[in-house]
C-alpha cells in the first residue's frame, strides 16, 4: 500500500507553499503528465528512505461560513477515506478558529494519524505564545513549520514518516493476491463490472479495513486462481458535493491505484474517449503499473466492419504515453470478452514482474549499440559501457554511459524497444535510468 500523506487545512493557511516546499520544487510536481490535475493534486517526495504521496486537497473558495464549514467537513472526510497519514495545516497569525475546531474533531474521530502542522511560524526560536494554544486541538504535538523558508518541516516529515507502517511489516492477508484496481471516469460501469464479476463467482464481497467508504473489495476466484478487485466507484452525488466530482473520482483512483498490482482503465465506448480518461490513466502510468484498457459497453455499439478498427486508433491517440497497455472491448452487463480481460490482467501482472539476468542484458546492449550507432554531439559519442536491472514494477534498468548529455531521449527510446522485442515485454511499461560511469 502506497503511502498517502493529505495535506488539509482552511484557505491561506500556506497549505499550497508547504506542498511545494514538501514536494521539493515546483518541478517535483509532475504538472505536464496526464493524470495530474491543474490545482496540482499530487506530488512526490523522499524522507528517511521512504517515498511519500502527498495529497493537496485544493483550494476552497467559500460563498458563505456555512459553505466554508460543509466543504471543510468534506475535504476532511476525503482525506480521512484515502490517506495513510494526514497533515492538518493551521496558520499561527490566525490562531485556533472555529473552522480548526471542527476539522479536529473530525480527524480525532477518525483514528486515521494527524500531524499537526502550525504554519508562519517564520522567526527560528521565536515561538509567539498563539502557538501553545494549537494544543488544545487535541491532536497532539503541534510542529511549528515556515513553509516560505522551509523552517520545521524536517520534524514534520519526521513525524509523518513515525507514522507509517513500518516497511517490515507482517503480509496482509490479501498479499499473495493478484490485486486489480478498476479506474476510470464516473458512470464508466465500474461498479457493474465488479459486481458483474463478483456475482458469477459468488466471491466474498466484505468491507475491509483500508477501502474508502463507499468502496468495496471483492475477493474472487477465477479458474482456480484468487485476485482481489479494488472497486474506486461509488461517488456520492449530493448537492453540495455535485461539483467535486471529478476530483473524487481522481482521489479514489490515486489510492486504489497506489494498492493495485494490475489496473484496468475503464473506458465508456458509448460517450467515446476523454481528456478525464488520459488524466486517471496517467496515475498508473506515473507508478509504473501493470494496466489494461478496458473499453466498456460495447454490446449497444452500432458496429460494422470497420468500428473496433477506429475505436482503436482514437485509444492509441488518447493513450499515446501508454502505448504498452493492450485493450479489450467488453460488456459488463453481459458479461461479454470477460475471459479475455482476465487473461490480459495475467499477461500484464507477470510482464511486470519480469527479471532479466545482467549477461543477457548486456549481450543485447552489445546488439543494440552495434546495429544502430549512439548519437554524436561536436565530435564526442555517446558510449554505453553496462546495464542491469533495478527493479520490478516496473522492469526497471540502469544504463551506465559516458556523458548523460549525450543519451538523447530517441535513443533510450531504442534501447528500450531492443528490450521488449527481446524479452517480450510488449505489455508493462518499461523503467530506463541512464547513469554516468562513477555516479
Amino acid at each position: 500500500m502506497g503511502n498517502l500523506i493529505a495535506v488539509v487545512g482552511r484557505p491561506n493557511v500556506g497549505k499550497s507553499t508547504l506542498f511545494n516546499k514538501l514536494t521539493g520544487t515546483r518541478q517535483a510536481i509532475v504538472d505536464d503528465a496526464p493524470g495530474v490535475t491543474r490545482d496540482r493534486l499530487y506530488g512526490k517526495s523522499d524522507w528517511r528512505g521512504r517515498e511519500l504521496t502527498l495529497i493537496d486537497t485544493g483550494g476552497i473558495e467559500p460563498l458563505s461560513k456555512d459553505a466554508l464549514l460543509a466543504k471543510m467537513r468534506e475535504q476532511a472526510r476525503l482525506a480521512i477515506d484515502s490517506a495513510d497519514v494526514i497533515v492538518f495545516v493551521a496558520d499561527v497569525r490566525g490562531g485556533v478558529t472555529a473552522n480548526d475546531k471542527d476539522v479536529a474533531a473530525i480527524l480525532q474521530k477518525s483514528g486515521k494519524p494527524v500531524v499537526l502542522c502550525v504554519n508562519k511560524c517564520d522567526n527560528v526560536g521565536d515561538t509567539v505564545p498563539d502557538f501553545y494554544e494549537f494544543y488544545n486541538l487535541g491532536l497532539g504535538e503541534p510542529y511549528a513549520v515556515s513553509s516560505v523558508h522551509g523552517h520545521g518541516t524536517g520534524d514534520l516529515l519526521d513525524a509523518v514518516v513515525d507514522l507509517l507502517p513500518p516497511e517490515d511489516a507482517k503480509p496482509g492477508v490479501f498479499d499473495d493476491l493478484i490485486k486489480i484496481a478498476v479506474i476510470g471516469k464516473p458512470n464508466s460501469g465500474k461498479s457493474s463490472l465488479v459486481n458483474k464479476i463478483a456475482g458469477e463467482e459468488r466471491s466474498i464481497v466484505s468491507d475491509m479495513a483500508g477501502t474508502t467508504r463507499d468502496a468495496i473489495d471483492a475477493v474472487i476466484e477465477r479458474n482456480g486462481e484468487k485476485f482481489l478487485l479494488i472497486d474506486t466507484a461509488g461517488v456520492r452525488r449530493k448537492s453540495r458535493v455535485s461539483e467535486n466530482v471529478e476530483y473524487y473520482s481522481v482521489l479514489r483512483a490515486l489510492s486504489a491505484i497506489e494498492r493495485a498490482d494490475v489496473c484496468v482503465i475503464m473506458t465508456d465506448a458509448e460517450a467515446g474517449f476523454t481528456e478525464q480518461d488520459s488524466k486517471i490513466s496517467g496515475f498508473a502510468h506515473e507508478r509504473g503499473k501493470a494496466s489494461v484498457i478496458a473499453v466498456n459497453k460495447w454490446d449497444i455499439i452500432e458496429k460494422d466492419g470497420k468500428t473496433m478498427d477506429a475505436y482503436r486508433k482514437k485509444s492509441a491517440e488518447v493513450f499515446s504515453f501508454m502505448s504498452y497497455a493492450p485493450s479489450v472491448f467488453i460488456s459488463a452487463k453481459t458479461g461479454q470478452r470477460i475471459d479475455k480481460l482476465f487473461e490480459l490482467i495475467k499477461l500484464t501482472y507477470e510482464q511486470n514482474l519480469t527479471r532479466i539476468g545482467t549477461g543477457r542484458l548486456n549481450e543485447l546492449l552489445a546488439r543494440a549499440t552495434a546495429r544502430v550507432q549512439p548519437p554524436s554531439d561536436r565530435g564526442r559519442r555517446l558510449k554505453l559501457y553496462y546495464m542491469t536491472q533495478a527493479g520490478v514494477k516496473p522492469p526497471t534498468f540502469v544504463v551506465f554511459c559516458n556523458k548523460l548529455g549525450l543519451f538523447h531521449f530517441s535513443y533510450m527510446r531504442y534501447i528500450e524497444n531492443q528490450i521488449r522485442e527481446a524479452f517480450g515485454l510488449n505489455a508493462t511499461p518499461i523503467k530506463i535510468i541512464p547513469r554516468e560511469r562513477g555516479d
